[in-house]
């Protein structure tokens, strides 16, 4: 495959002093900020704060009004669209929040799609396709049609279409949205991985508040060449997980998940307690799977094999 020159040594993405308007309207106002390789920045906010916006931002989808944003050390703005769909292909994926999957295409054929978009070598395409359906365990539903799947094995189609060929960059917009408890952990678990046994760098956009503690306190260990367990704690030497709060466009907080938990900061204590409430940080800490998965023995940190 064609490829573009890129800096390895660059930061996986930078933003910088980015606005955009939309009809003289500001949505994303000095928005500043860096994604290292291999890191993972949690983006947060209420509804049409701008997260979304920002995702379609770093992945071209969309041109700042002012600003410039760097992928690998790349300015983007200044790329014709030609190398712009040569960079997505070659070292970016974006799970969307809404459902995109295929109707009259197979689970096999959704995940390949980005591949053979990109004209992949076939062999090549096969191989790397049987590999992320095997990721997300849908290997044996390859024939399925989406709508023979349930709503979890669907957005981890989603998570797999996005992730073929292991971009270097993943953009994930509220992946776990409409997803029951167990569905939306399997779904983190699986981000999890891929953040540390395959080292890819990511934007988490979400609203759900007890996720950030989730991915900044539970890492992915390679047990064995088959075997990848969750366990609790920080994996060493891995980049810092951060926290970045938008409001009306700006961004109103960015830290570490520690920092963002004991925040003082007016627009943090509002978005994590929008009614007043005396219990700041009940939102935060709340744990909506502990039960669910106590009952059904999942609670113990699991293996997945590979």
């Amino acid at each position: 495959m064609e490829t573009i020159n890129k800096n390895p040594e660059a930061p996986a993405i930078e933003f910088r002093n980015v606005c955009l308007r939309f009809d003289d309207k500001p949505v994303l106002q000095n928005v500043s900020f860096t994604l290292y390789k291999g890191q993972m920045i949690v983006i947060t906010g209420d509804s049409a704060s701008g997260k979304s916006v920002l995702l379609h931002l770093a992945i071209g989808l969309l041109q700042p009004t002012s600003g410039h944003i760097l992928i690998n050390g790349l300015a983007i703005d200044d790329l014709r669209e030609r190398e712009l769909l040569q960079l997505r292909s070659n070292s970016m994926g974006i799970a969307f929040q809404e459902d995109t999957l295929f109707t009259g295409l197979s689970v096999f054929e959704n995940a390949a799609y980005r591949l053979s978009e990109h004209q992949w070598d076939e062999e090549e395409m096969d191989r790397a396709t049987m590999e992320i359906l095997h990721f997300v365990g849908l290997e044996h539903d390859g024939e399925k049609l989406p709508e023979e799947l349930s709503m979890g094995m669907r957005r981890r189609l989603e998570i797999a279409r996005a992730l073929v060929g292991w971009p270097a960059i993943m953009l994930f917009d509220e992946p776990t949205s409409g997803l029951d408890p167990i569905n939306a952990r399997l779904v983190l678990d699986l981000i999890i991985r891929a953040r540390d046994i395959h080292h890819i760098s990511s934007l988490h956009v979400t609203k759900e508040m007890h996720q950030i503690p989730y991915l900044a306190n539970h890492y992915a260990l390679q047990d064995s060449p088959e075997t990848v367990a969750i366990q609790k704690g920080v994996l060493p030497g891995a980049p810092q997980l951060k926290v970045m709060l938008i409001e009306q466009g700006k961004v109103a907080f960015f830290g570490s998940d520690a920092e963002f938990e004991t925040s003082t900061l007016p627009a943090v204590s509002q978005f994590k307690n929008p009614q007043g409430s005396s219990l700041v940080t009940a939102g935060f800490d709340q744990d909506p799977w502990k039960y669910v998965l106590k009952e059904r023995n999942l609670l113990k940190e699991r293996p997945f094999h590979l």
